[in-house]
């Protein structure tokens, strides 16, 4: 077992291989936009946290990808939850999900054709951590946020049945 096999493994375990928990690809699935769109007490909305875990697996893809990357990013962390509400329909969402799919394929890709090595070189632009640490501690930043998303699920469900 290397550090190349337990990332894929981790990132699977978070959007499609149900093993600890239900896998992000499957608590989506049979939501529609209106679901998806639907925010709770703390104005937390599913299609929100997708939004926020789709930019920072795309920018931290980026950066894996780029010898050259900056860590600086433009974006405050608030605003990556950000979710338009004139484009909450059927075509946006699909789109957000095929998004997140291509983020979590991608992630798959990029670690099944690195070198071993390129996972313990170690960042000096983030604290000198090395990269399979980053990798690994995206998967864990996954994780919650799929935890939270299970958690609304639940509420919404929970909605739906009182008021049936």
């Amino acid at each position: 077992m290397n550090y190349k096999s337990i990332l894929i493994d981790q990132l699977n375990a978070c959007y499609n291989d149900k093993s600890w928990f239900i896998p992000l690809h499957e608590i989506l699935i049979d939501l529609n936009e209106t679901q998806a769109a639907w925010e709770n007490e703390s104005k937390q909305s599913i299609w929100s946290i997708v939004n926020h875990l789709i930019y920072w697996n795309e920018k931290w893809l980026e950066r894996y990808n780029d010898e050259q990357f900056e860590l600086k990013s433009s974006i405050n962390n608030d605003d990556t939850f950000y979710l338009n509400p004139h484009a909450i329909n059927e075509y946006e969402w699909k789109k957000t999900q095929q998004r997140l799919e291509t983020v979590f394929n991608s992630w798959n890709r990029a670690l099944e054709e690195s070198e071993d090595l390129k996972l313990i070189t170690e960042l000096p632009k983030y604290f000198n951590a090395p990269w399979w640490g980053v990798v690994s501690n995206l998967c864990i930043h996954n994780a919650y946020h799929i935890g939270q998303i299970m958690l609304l699920k639940k509420q919404l469900l929970s909605l739906n049945q009182k008021n049936d």
